[in-house]
């Protein structure tokens, strides 16, 4: 049996948060996709970045909530930044959804270590009667403790509220003397993803912007980079896409993965 890695922040750049065992598991192996690799996406790129210039640097910085469309780079804007900033200091920490009631631990752990960071949570979202996202809230606003100026909260999610809508919540928002108000139900969930100090929303790409990502993958591949050739790659992408129902970065990761096994070249 292996023996599990203790974390060491001057060593790892990065850790998965183990609920079970209360540790850290060090990341050996990061994904070592760059910025310059995300396409279509310069202004979320642009604002996210300058974010966390500002948290490396101690100065104001904004919890940040990635929402939109599926396969549309908000994970892979998180990987990418972190290997762009991990020399200054940064350091990210994922953390299952079913585990965010270990942030009090988690923040316990780092608050007064001498990095920055990034605890990253995935696909964050929480269905009706799930008051779990408390712990959202005092890692992010504080209770009786300041909140910790080390650490920064990350989440991606389909949803841009976090939580699920329903028809009643609407139902229940009045309107007086001009004045719109919601619902308690409502906005006990708007406040949630208010606590976001920036929310970036992401959405599925055009065929042209789909098809440039496509190119890009191909870029350094061995084959022949004529107007034939790009015609009949941009033909098989597009029927690739379309019988997935989507365009997207993921998408057209899938086709470059799927052409390469269909048609081994050396790259």
């Amino acid at each position: 049996m292996t023996m599990s890695k203790k974390i060491r922040w001057d060593k790892h750049v990065a850790a998965i948060w183990r609920a079970k065992k209360g540790k850290f598991r060090p990341v050996e192996a990061l994904d070592p996709i760059e910025l310059s690799n995300l396409l279509g996406i310069e202004r979320q790129k642009n604002l996210f970045c300058q974010n966390l210039q500002s948290f490396i640097a101690g100065q104001p910085t904004n919890h940040v909530l990635l929402w939109g469309a599926r396969g549309t780079g908000k994970s892979s804007l998180m990987k990418a930044a972190l290997n762009h900033f991990h020399d200054q200091g940064l350091r990210v920490i994922e953390l299952e959804k079913e585990d965010i009631a270990d942030l009090p631990e988690i923040s316990d752990q780092i608050r007064d270590q001498p990095w920055r960071f990034v605890i990253y949570c995935d696909d964050l979202s929480f269905d009706e009667g799930d008051s779990s996202y408390r712990y959202l809230k005092v890692l992010m606003e504080g209770s009786i403790e300041l909140p910790a100026r080390n650490i920064l909260m990350v989440a991606t999610s389909n949803r841009r509220h976090l939580v699920a809508e329903h028809h009643q919540d609407n139902l229940d928002t009045q309107t007086a003397n001009g004045e719109i108000h919601f619902g308690d139900r409502l906005q006990e969930k708007l406040s949630l993803a208010d606590r976001f100090g920036m929310s970036l929303s992401f959405y599925a790409p055009d065929q042209v912007l789909y098809l440039e990502m496509v190119e890009a993958l191909f870029k350094d591949v061995n084959i022949e980079h004529t107007p034939t050739e790009l015609e009949q790659l941009h033909l098989e992408a597009v029927r690739f896409a379309t019988a997935r129902g989507s365009r997207s970065g993921r998408i057209a990761k899938q086709f470059f993965q799927d052409y390469l096994v269909r048609n081994p070249i050396q790259s």
